[in-house]
């Protein structure tokens, strides 16, 4: 019996195992030994194999493993991002927008699209007036361009409380969700070859449209993996198309370096929460957004 409890379960999983190198002797004139850390990838006909952090894979025989066990996922770094600078990524996803600062507040426009997140203020941070004369500022900056005015709040922040005091209406509200792209990628099956896949925007976002079936859009920004407009046909649902449409981009954002991949989900879409919490993204906030009363 191993000195282990590794085996196929650990398939997916970060790591470290110590294993016997035939033929070596250590310092002291017994065995020798070397630590491998590293990822899981398979586990089968008694060989397992180890991907490190480099990309290497190592293959070990299963008789040559003296101990192991799993280890927590390595910290990935850009998963620490605050609030505000995560919103911000938005902007990328609908070229075009234009943008107005007050103070750490960003007042966003957009000629030609009608939705929320390019057609509103990111009201997040502090706005170098009082909150109330910023609200003044958002209406009047809409306003001129003959849009409504419309806010995007951090829920249960103090800016919140203001524009609720006001009598502005909530609308809806979204979670911003983040995952580790390489941890993802391992719970997803392979990338669809024969998807037709469209880059637009100077290289920098792709439509990736599986025949009739789902399509799915993402954008880069710097090492970000945005994840938007998935949609996949009635007839085709809950038959694992999503997942197929989320390995095919996301192979597509590794191929540019992305390390991390982020996405807004409403918190009424039970279906598409359930999806990414089985892919390892996790809650990092929410934001609500809220529109003035008229006139």
């Amino acid at each position: 019996m191993p000195a282990h409890l590794l085996g196929p379960h650990v398939v997916g999983k970060r790591i470290v195992i110590r294993r016997l190198v035939p033929g070596e002797s250590g310092p002291t004139g017994g065995p020798a030994f070397t630590d491998i850390l590293g990822v899981c990838t398979s586990w089968a006909d008694g060989i397992a194999v180890i991907e490190r952090e480099s990309g290497e894979r190592v293959s070990v025989p299963v008789a040559e493993i003296v101990s192991g066990k799993p280890v927590p996922p390595r910290p990935n770094v850009r998963l620490r991002i605050g609030v505000r600078e995560a919103e911000l990524l938005s902007a990328a996803i609908f070229p075009g927008t234009t943008s107005e600062p007050l103070g750490e507040w960003v007042l966003f426009d957009h000629e030609v699209s009608i939705r929320r997140r390019p057609n509103s203020a990111l009201a997040v941070g502090d706005p170098g007036v009082g909150l109330g004369e910023a609200l003044d500022r958002v209406e009047s900056y809409y306003r001129s361009r003959h849009k409504h005015p419309r806010v995007k709040v951090e829920v249960g922040s103090a800016v919140e409380d203001v524009v609720v005091e006001r009598g502005w209406t909530e609308d809806v509200t979204v979670e911003f969700q983040l995952a580790g792209l390489a941890a993802t990628r391992r719970l997803l099956p392979p990338p669809v070859e024969d998807a037709r896949v469209e880059v637009q925007a100077n290289d920098a976002q792709v439509l990736i449209t599986l025949g009739d079936t789902a399509r799915i859009m993402g954008t880069m920004k710097d090492d970000w993996l945005a994840i938007h407009d998935l949609e996949v046909a009635e007839p085709h649902r809950r038959q694992g198309v999503a997942t197929k449409a989320l390995a095919t981009l996301l192979e597509w954002g590794a191929e540019r370096g992305a390390r991390a991949a982020w996405l807004h989900v409403e918190t009424t879409n039970d279906a598409g929460l359930a999806l990414y919490a089985g892919l390892g993204f996790t809650e990092h906030h929410r934001c609500r957004y809220y529109s003035a009363p008229t006139p």
